[in-house]
This record gives structure tokens, C-alpha cells and sequence, in this order.
């Protein structure tokens, strides 16, 4: 069998089968959990929104500040405001609705009551100046007549990605790993997120443009430090660096940064694309009607801000988890070494349930996307595990995942990583409420939704990821950013 077509066949097994979960949908409440007016307030304007700022981003910081609303309103569902706000956002609103429990999260996948038009990261929408003055796929609602055309072309993308997929992801694991080896070795200590964002570079290009960024030395050097800035001026904003406050606040979240300052980085990726990936560019136009302009400013939102941004938030996630748990890389190994055969293949990971296990986890505990929104598009409502709400129509609705996946109805020990947790019939039918996907890891990404076309991608290159480690080596050390020592196994 072809190894696109095994890919192809594999890409929806790497979640164990399950019968794919079905949002809720507005039928009645249930007569047992009772009606109730959602709780909290959105405080005096201007005054209530920079309050809510200064405790998100200063004072408590985004876990705290969503715990302790809870605690405060016993409830998982409230009113509040989410950044960004005053002085330099007049055009946003701040206001949400906050759902914060599996139940009511799952509503923000509910395509029939919600809409998802410009709210990628919240009512802030970065600059279209970002994208080529268009909006990408990712701004679209599926009720817009373009979404259906865009989101087909990029399931198309990975789907031509798959013949190379494998060989290209190993091929840039090596020249990695053969650079943090050496680093180790004369160093004794080294870092491997730079290592990793080149090796990620490097690989999505290849594998979702065609295109081999060695053509441009000045893109196979610089690319990936591109779309670093690229991504980081339209999300700061909405995101907490850590840096010394108020400079923080200040500096970064309160007013949007310019295009300009980055629009030479981003016209040269633009130019390379359209140099390097004209069989892309032919088959976008030919089997989605796309003209070059929406095919690159799209192609490179798909490498830059989805693939190569959740990778470099992901990844590290993982390999710190590998690295910095010895007993777990014995039983890791083990699975491994008793599965992999001569070299890893998609056949192989599947036999590996911890190895995709500890990828699931990994998700949970930290996904990559931590804020998800949705617009209520009519009135509806809306029920957590203990009461019902009344939803009106424009309402927008947050959740913030990394408090949603530890939901102690759904998980047992929910702060703790359990690196078994998905295993077995229970733990499969714990993947109904893994939810870092932009929906169910048991769902289906299709043009009638707006969950991740890579879903099963980045859980098959996680795994992918895990195996190559314990495959290469006997033990390897480090932390969340580092390796410290190498073993490499004996061949």
C-alpha cells in the first residue's frame, strides 16, 4: 500500500474508534436541573472591563482569575469581562459569558446555535493586514459561502501532505535531535525549543507547501523566526507573557501592534511560497476555484498560525513530560521497542496506546489554544452539570480549556497527569470530552464545522514524536526546555 493512501486510511484510527459525540442541541431542559439567572456582572464601563484586565493579566493571572469567579459565584457558567480592553480597543467588547465545565463547553461546537464570524481569539480580530488584507478560513463562519470552498482546500492540503508526511517528519526529527546529540556532548547542556521551531519549519513547509525552504537561504535560515513575530504581534494583546508588570500591560496589552513593523518578513514567505509551491498553487485553483492570492495568504495562515504555532506550543509540552519523568520513559520504551520494529511506521504507533495516551494527556492538561468563543446565533439554552441558563442571541460565550479539562464530573484526579488515562473502554470514552481541537477528538472536521483539519494530524505526529524518542534513545534528561544528557540506544 502507498504510504499517502496508508496515511490516508490510518489518519482517523489514530483516535481509538468511538461513535463521534454529538454537541448538544436545544432540545428541553432537563425538569431536573433548575433554571437560573447567570450570575456575575460586567461592573461600571470603562471601570469594570480594565478591573477584570488587571486581574486577568497582573494581579491573578488567567487560572486564578477564572477559578476564583467560580468559587465566587458557585458556578461554572457567569458573566465577565476577557481582555482586550481600554484604552486602545474602542471597537471591542470585553463582555462574555464564561463556561468553564465539559457540559456547557460543548455548546461552543454547536454549529445550529453558534456562529464563529471573526472571534478566532475573541471579539479582538487582528489587523486583515496580517493575512493580505483578506479573511482566512479561520475568521469564517460556516454560514459564509466561501468557509465551505477554504476549509475543503485545506483538507485537501493535508491530504496531498500525507504521501510525505512520515518521511519528512522523520527526516527533520533527525537533523534535530543529531544537533542537540552534539550540542549535549560539547556543552553538556543545551536548549531544544530553538532546534525544534526550525525542525518544524523546515517539516510543515515541505509537507503542506511542497516547498523546500533550501532553495531560499535566507527563508531556511530565517523562516521560522518570521512567522515567530508574525504570530506574536497579533496575538499579544490577548496573551500573559510573564514579563515584569506594569511594563506588561503597558507595553503589550494595551493597544494592537502594527503590520508594518513585520509586513517585510511576511511579503518575503509570501514571494517564496509563490516561487516555490506552484504545483499548490495549480491544484488550488483547478479543484477549489482559488486564485494565487487567497491560496498563499491562506496556505501561510495554515503553516504559520495553525501548524507551526500549535506545534511550538504543543511539542515542548510533550517533550518535557518524556524528558523529565524517568519511570514513565521505562514503560514508554518498553511499548516502543515491542512495537516499532525496524522503523517506526502509522501501523506501529497504533499498537502503542500509552505512547498515544501520554500525547491525550499532554492536550488535556495543557492545549494548545487555552481561550475558545462562540457567538450565539438566536436565542437558546444552555445547561452546565448543575442548572440551566437562559442565552440570548449575539451573547458571546468563553471557555477557557485548561480549566474546562479538569472537570472533576468528567476526569477522576483531574490536576494530575495520568499518563493511562485513555487508555482502555473508559479512557476511550474520556476522548468524547477532549476538546482541544475546536471540538470532540471523537468529531469529524468537516466544512459544516470549524474543528482543526490537522486534528488527527497532531495527535499522530505527537505520538510519532514519542516513539522517535524512545526509539533513539535509552534515557534521555532534561526539563521544560532543555536537555540535560543523551543515552543513545545501542544499535
Amino acid at each position: 500500500m502507498a504510504m499517502g493512501t496508508m496515511m490516508n486510511c490510518r489518519m482517523m484510527s489514530i483516535s481509538p474508534g468511538m461513535p463521534s459525540s454529538s454537541p448538544p442541541t436545544q432540545s428541553p431542559a432537563p425538569a431536573s436541573l433548575p433554571l437560573r439567572t447567570i450570575p456575575g456582572s460586567y461592573g461600571w464601563p470603562l471601570l469594570g472591563p480594565i478591573s477584570d484586565r488587571l486581574d486577568y493579566f497582573w494581579f491573578q493571572g488567567p487560572d486564578t482569575f477564572f477559578k476564583k469567579r467560580i468559587d465566587k459565584y458557585k458556578s461554572t457558567v457567569f458573566r465577565t469581562n476577557v481582555p482586550p480592553t481600554f484604552p486602545f480597543f474602542a471597537g471591542v467588547n470585553p463582555n462574555v459569558v464564561a463556561v468553564l465545565d465539559t457540559k456547557s463547553f460543548a455548546y461552543l461546537f454547536d454549529m445550529d446555535i453558534v456562529e464563529k464570524k471573526n472571534i478566532l481569539v475573541g471579539e479582538f480580530m487582528p489587523s486583515v493586514k496580517f493575512t493580505g488584507n483578506i479573511r482566512t478560513c479561520a475568521y469564517l463562519d460556516t454560514s459564509e459561502p466561501q468557509h465551505t470552498q477554504l476549509k475543503n482546500f485545506a483538507m485537501g492540503v493535508l491530504k496531498r501532505s500525507s504521501k510525505v508526511w512520515l518521511s519528512e517528519l522523520v527526516a527533520s526529527l533527525d537533523t534535530m535531535w543529531d544537533t542537540i546529540d552534539t550540542d549535549v556532548s560539547q556543552k553538556g547542556s543545551v536548549s531544544y525549543l530553538l532546534p525544534l521551531q526550525q525542525a518544524l519549519f523546515r517539516f510543515l513547509v515541505k509537507s503542506l507547501a511542497g516547498a523546500d525552504p533550501s532553495n531560499s537561504p535566507e527563508i531556511a535560515e530565517g523562516g521560522y523566526a518570521m512567522l515567530d513575530k508574525w504570530l506574536a504581534l497579533q496575538l499579544l494583546p490577548t496573551i500573559k507573557i510573564g514579563i515584569l508588570q506594569p511594563l506588561e500591560e503597558i507595553f503589550l496589552h494595551s493597544f494592537s501592534y502594527p503590520f508594518f513593523l513585520v509586513s517585510g518578513d511576511y511579503n518575503k514567505l509570501y514571494q517564496f511560497i509563490k516561487n516555490e509551491a506552484k504545483e499548490l498553487l495549480r491544484y488550488a485553483e483547478t479543484e477549489f476555484g482559488l486564485n494565487q492570492e487567497e491560496t498563499i495568504h491562506n496556505l501561510l495562515f495554515i503553516i504559520g498560525f495553525n501548524a507551526f504555532g500549535g506545534f511550538s506550543i504543543f511539542l515542548p509540552g510533550l517533550i518535557s513530560r518524556i524528558v523529565s519523568d524517568t519511570a514513565l520513559q521505562e514503560k514508554l520504551r518498553d511499548e516502543v521497542r515491542q512495537n516499532a520494529g525496524p522503523s517506526l511506521s502509522f501501523e506501529s504507533v497504533m499498537k502503542m496506546p500509552l505512547v498515544q495516551s501520554v500525547v491525550y494527556e499532554t492536550l488535556r492538561l495543557s492545549p494548545p489554544v487555552p481561550l475558545q468563543f462562540a457567538r450565539a446565533r438566536k436565542d437558546f439554552q444552555l445547561s452546565s452539570h448543575d442548572s440551566v441558563f437562559d442565552i440570548k442571541k449575539g451573547e458571546l460565550l468563553c471557555g477557557y480549556q485548561p480549566l474546562v479539562m479538569r472537570d472533576a464530573e468528567v476526569f477522576d484526579d483531574p490536576e494530575s497527569f495520568r499518563a493511562d488515562r485513555f487508555m482502555g473502554e473508559e479512557g476511550r470514552e474520556l476522548l468524547n470530552y477532549l476538546y482541544w481541537s475546536n471540538g470532540p477528538q471523537t468529531g469529524s472536521p468537516s466544512e459544516s464545522n470549524k474543528q482543526c483539519a490537522a486534528k488527527d494530524y497532531v495527535t499522530l505526529t505527537g505520538s510519532m514524536m514519542v516513539a522517535y524518542l524512545l526509539k533513539r534513545y535509552d534515557s534521555i534528561t532534561g526539563d521544560s526546555a532543555s536537555i540535560t544528557a543523551v543515552e543513545k540506544a545501542v544499535k
